[in-house]
């Protein structure tokens, strides 16, 4: 999907829940859209310091936990990155394979493994409320080369 259709919808999203869509959060998402993979924070501040010289580390956090609350993005947890989510328009299962090598990251909406796991949860009488499974391994392209 394209990246301003991406936004628009970000918009849309925002207008439905009653959340302002800043510039700032519009400027991070947008160069979320743009990252193949997961980013840093701090990497993300330094693409966001080119049109915004005094963007600080706050203005960064402040931007990803509003697009996280908001569904937009991913944490990946185990490499303290985020990757924007191309279906944030409904509530889905994550699964994440992260390449150690080039560090792609594609992600997966397996209901199967999903259900799995509350299967498992609930043997253990534990309720499931949100789920992100990350797995580390190599990616197609790295394993040719």
């Amino acid at each position: 999907m394209a990246i301003e259709s991406l936004i628009n919808k970000a918009k849309q999203v925002c207008d439905n829940k009653g959340a302002r869509f800043t510039t700032i959060r519009e400027k991070v998402f947008h160069l979320l859209a743009q990252t193949k993979g997961g980013i840093g924070a701090y990497d993300l501040l330094e693409q966001l310091k080119v049109t915004e010289p005094n963007a600080k580390p706050a203005t960064i956090y402040r931007a990803l936990d509003f697009l996280a609350e908001m569904g937009f993005i991913h944490k990946i947890e185990s490499t303290n990155a985020f990757m924007l989510c191309h279906h944030f328009d409904h509530i889905h299962p994550v699964q994440l394979l992260i390449c150690d090598k080039c560090g792609h990251v594609e992600e997966l909406h397996s209901t199967v493994i999903s259900h799995e796991l509350n299967n498992k949860a609930a043997e253990f009488g534990f309720t499931v409320i949100a789920q992100t499974i990350e797995a580390h391994g190599t990616c197609k392209k790295c394993l040719a080369q």
